[in-house]
């Protein structure tokens, strides 16, 4: 097989590496990370919010740096980043896990607007 086997330590690794930007401390040491799951190279995060209420713009910023720091790894595919517990959860989950277009996707799009 080709396929090619992602490294849970580098996961694990990457994730430690994320810091909660208003407390200062890594999202790990703070108890946050609720499920990492791999699966044919493709990476599950689920994390809480420190509080319900924690500005919107770092728990963006966490959910982003998470989804950037795991895509980098040897071997993932695709990375899903959800939070829980944010009262805005939803509207994160949608800007961190959108799908952005690549150059191969821009023909077609040109193609369903005509």
């Amino acid at each position: 097989m080709s396929s090619e086997q992602v490294d849970v330590k580098e996961v694990q690794r990457q994730v430690s590496k994320i810091v909660d930007p208003e407390i200062g401390m890594p999202i790990v040491e703070m108890n946050l990370i609720d499920k990492l799951d791999i699966k044919d190279g493709n990476v599950d995060v689920e994390y809480h919010a420190t509080t319900q209420f924690c500005p919107p713009v770092f728990a963006l910023k966490i959910s982003q740096d998470l989804k950037d720091n795991l895509a980098q790894v040897k071997g993932v595919k695709s990375v899903k980043v959800i939070v829980t517990g944010h009262y805005f959860a939803d509207a994160i989950n949608r800007q961190v896990n959108k799908q952005q277009p690549g150059p191969e996707a821009a023909p077609a799009e040109q193609a369903t607007k005509q």
